[in-house]
């Protein structure tokens, strides 16, 4: 029996990706990069002879299950674990463990979010491979790391203890820093981005989430008889209602002391916003990231994305995102991308429609 599974969690709604990302269709179902292939079907693939197809287990939202079984037509009902609420990582985390450990109790997981852009696929299917060795062997919960590019405050950051071999071990987590903290971060070269990417045995986070988060072991390890069964939906509906929100690095990974990370550089992006879209795209001669059916007069280092049917005609712009989606345009220049969110607050006070 091939005792790896991959957990992939697809169930955020992306709102700083706006206009583009909508709650009935958020990015992760998106061809974002023009691939032929949505973030989701990239990540289910990049996993190809990680696992078997069979093992690849999709945490989503209740209402995404339809977009799911369509761009993943090989899973079967079993492998997509479908949150009625969205409560944050370690919830959606201790589900997809608690279930397959249900199955088989040697199983070794790997947990990564849909959404993540991964160049160097050969590079990242050798650091997974390294992790789940390590995983195998011992009683760790490992992450990857990215070696910065830059003093980004917008990743946490995770400070390792330099040692011989291919794990280190994870001295501490700091949640985007503020950007003199990020510069001295990359100065000191013993700290590396939080990809979000983990590895471990059931086993492993078993017990860690029994001694950090006691409370949400208890839920789902009530599950037992559920997991599997006709019984695991109303199960999942009640346990649900008793999970707080919280994430899997606050909750577990920066109270652990048996933390592990696996330095890497894959070609990352979280492809959490517009510029970051931006930063990793092919750029035109005037540095602009286009799609759709464009004019452009004297247009630099702007991202455009605009439906093909519609002519869209752009004089005189430097450093903005223009975006147009389903009933939508927002205009908004790249240094003030934050103000997406407040966008999307003040656009759901016109109608759910319009986010």
């Amino acid at each position: 029996m091939n005792h790896t599974y991959v957990v992939i969690m697809a169930g955020g709604v992306g709102t700083r990706f706006w206009p583009f990302s909508r709650n009935n269709n958020p990015k992760q179902f998106h061809d974002v990069l023009g691939t032929g292939q949505s973030l989701l079907q990239q990540t289910a693939s990049r996993f190809e002879g990680v696992c078997p197809l069979e093992n690849i287990y999709i945490v989503t939202s209740t209402e995404y299950y339809d977009l799911v079984k369509q761009q993943l037509p090989f899973l079967s009902d079993d492998q997509i674990l479908l949150e009625p609420n969205r409560r944050n990582t370690a919830p959606c985390i201790a589900y997809a463990c608690y279930k397959i450990a249900n199955r088989d109790p040697k199983a070794n997981v790997v947990v990564a979010p849909a959404d993540h852009i991964i160049l160097k696929e050969d590079v990242f299917r050798e650091k997974i491979s390294i992790a789940l060795t390590a995983a195998q062997n011992d009683d760790i919960l490992l992450t990857l790391g990215i070696q910065p590019t830059r003093p980004d405050t917008g990743y946490g950051y995770i400070q390792f203890l330099a040692e011989e071999g291919l794990t280190q071990k994870v001295k501490t987590f700091t949640e985007k820093p503020q950007l003199e903290i990020a510069v001295k971060f990359l100065e000191s070269g013993d700290f590396v981005w939080n990809a979000g990417i983990f590895v471990w045995s059931v086993q492993a986070i078993k017990k860690a989430f029994a001694e950090y988060l006691p409370e949400v072991a208890e839920v789902f390890e009530a599950g037992e008889n559920d997991y599997y069964t006709e019984q695991e939906k109303e199960f999942i509906e009640k346990a649900y209602m008793l999970c707080k929100n919280i994430s899997i690095d606050f909750g577990i990974m920066e109270k652990a002391h048996n933390v592990y990370v696996v330095l890497s550089d894959l070609g990352w992006s979280d492809l959490g916003t517009w510029k970051s879209l931006y930063d990793v795209s092919e750029k035109d001669e005037q540095q602009n990231v286009t799609e759709g059916k464009l004019l452009l007069y004297g247009t630099n280092q702007c991202i455009i994305k605009t439906p093909k049917d519609k002519l869209v005609v752009v004089q005189g712009l430097e450093g903005y995102i223009i975006a147009e989606n389903d009933g939508v345009l927002m205009i908004c220049k790249i240094e003030e991308e934050q103000k997406v969110r407040d966008f999307v607050a003040d656009a759901k006070l016109l109608g759910n429609q319009f986010i």
